[in-house]
């Protein structure tokens, strides 16, 4: 049976979880989600002063990523379509002082309102497997990206050498979600959720082949930490 993605359903979800949010990916990936999104800003680093979009942002850590990673020298923005966890996003960026630096905006990744090859760099973590029709929103990301720039799509995925691919599925099918649902408790049980749809997304030269499809080229996939994320990258 299909894992159900509707909007209401991962909307309210997130929102019951987002107090929580950060604090529980530090501790369930032992803090290695850092390091996935630091990768993520060197492999994909910024060039110029174009702007640069994290959709799906959550509480904002790609996107003030991005900004360390630029130094200022490209605006960035971040987009999500649940407010509570971009509450959390504004919160930590007016801490840092990063007002006018990064914005926040409310938003759906299958729609998202900017005009046409804004941006210099499109990039989600961990978010696109959340929206309710993955290639809708993987067209709009192309869409707003400018023509020579590139897509990052950072997601979960399954070790392929063994026994590491044996152990992490253990832990992430059976150990996580109880954690999870342990320390965040919610009544969407979202930590049931995330190695359903994980189990769900394309991965590999499946997820590359849906990037090509929607209008990227130069696709390259790159595994991180024996391959429990990968990155993905296409060039517009």
């Amino acid at each position: 049976m299909p894992v159900d993605k509707s909007e209401q359903r991962v909307q309210q979800m997130f929102a019951e979880i987002a107090p929580r949010y950060d604090r529980m990916n530090h501790l369930l990936s032992l803090n290695v989600d850092r390091y996935w999104r630091w990768r993520t800003t060197r492999i994909v680093p910024p060039r110029g002063d174009l702007p640069i979009l994290d959709v799906c942002t959550g509480t904002g850590d790609l996107a003030f990523a991005y900004h360390r990673q630029a130094r200022g020298s490209a605006a960035v923005f971040g987009t999500d379509f649940c407010s509570e966890m971009l509450q959390i996003g504004q919160q930590k960026r007016d801490r840092a002082g990063l007002d006018g630096q990064v914005t926040f905006m409310q938003a759906d990744t299958q729609h998202l309102p900017f005009e046409d090859s804004k941006f210099q760099i499109v990039s989600v973590a961990f978010g696109l497997r959340n929206v309710a029709d993955t290639d809708a929103g993987l067209r709009e990301m192309v869409r707003v990206c400018n023509a020579g720039g590139r897509v990052a799509i950072l997601e979960f995925s399954m070790p392929t050498w063994q026994p590491m691919r044996a152990l992490y599925g253990f832990y992430f099918r059976y150990i996580l979600p109880r954690l999870g649902q342990w320390f965040a408790r919610n009544s969407q049980q979202a930590y049931d959720y995330l190695p359903e749809s994980v189990g769900e997304f394309p991965a590999g030269q499946q997820m590359a082949q849906r990037m090509r499809e929607a209008g990227l080229h130069s696709v390259s996939i790159h595994p991180l930490t024996f391959g429990i994320a990968t990155l993905y990258v296409g060039v517009k």
